[in-house]
């Protein structure tokens, strides 16, 4: 179902599970609540960043269009459910990003911290990525179909933003070593996880 190019395009080092997607649709309140609570925590996230390293100028500046897009993406999830007659549910324990973030360096400069952070950034936005294209060609609802493409291109511009915000501001070679981890570890750690259609990641 997933093609070894698009992995390979965003650098992830395994594939979804192919049962993914259907498994998702089985209950669409379900994934669409997850979703909605995935662009709200993203847009979050952008404005920790902004707050936590102002004085990163480019940082600022690219980010604060993305807490809006971001904001927007929630919106229009949140519109989607009431289409379809479905109310947003509870959030959930996120599994996917806490186990990202088991992963993180402790300790550290400030400047290491932020690193690790857009990194962390990074391999979400490429995973979501990945995702929602998966949804955007296999799931039954050609509207969704339609829907999710958008969202495919969107994460896939934040991941490239992401990584090239990681490497103007830090030693490329380092970048890309411990990007090289974060992949690993995020192949390692998905093999772990129970494919559940009721969540995005």
């Amino acid at each position: 179902m997933n093609t070894p190019a698009t992995v390979q395009m965003l650098n992830l080092k395994l594939p979804t599970d192919p049962r993914w997607v259907n498994l998702a649709e089985m209950d669409l309140g379900e994934i669409l609540t997850d979703h909605a609570y995935c662009e709200q925590k993203a847009a979050t996230s952008c404005i920790t960043l902004i707050q936590g390293y102002p004085e990163y100028a480019e940082l600022v500046r690219e980010l604060a269009p993305i807490v809006t897009e971001e904001w927007g993406h929630f919106r229009a999830v949140l519109d989607e459910m009431d289409k379809r007659g479905l109310q947003l549910g509870r959030q959930r324990k996120d599994e996917y990003v806490n186990g990202l973030l088991a992963f993180q360096k402790k300790g550290g400069s400030r400047e290491d911290k932020l690193m690790e952070k857009l990194l962390i950034c990074a391999l979400i936005e490429a995973r979501s990525c990945e995702r929602f294209r998966l949804l955007s060609l296999h799931i039954s609802d050609d509207k969704l179909k339609k829907f999710y493409h958008k969202f495919m291109v969107a994460e896939a511009g934040h991941y490239v933003l992401f990584i090239e915000l990681a490497r103007k501001y830090f030693n490329r070679e380092k970048v890309d070593a411990r990007w090289a981890e974060y992949l690993a570890y995020e192949a390692d750690m998905l093999k772990n996880m129970e494919v559940r259609g009721d969540r995005m990641h």
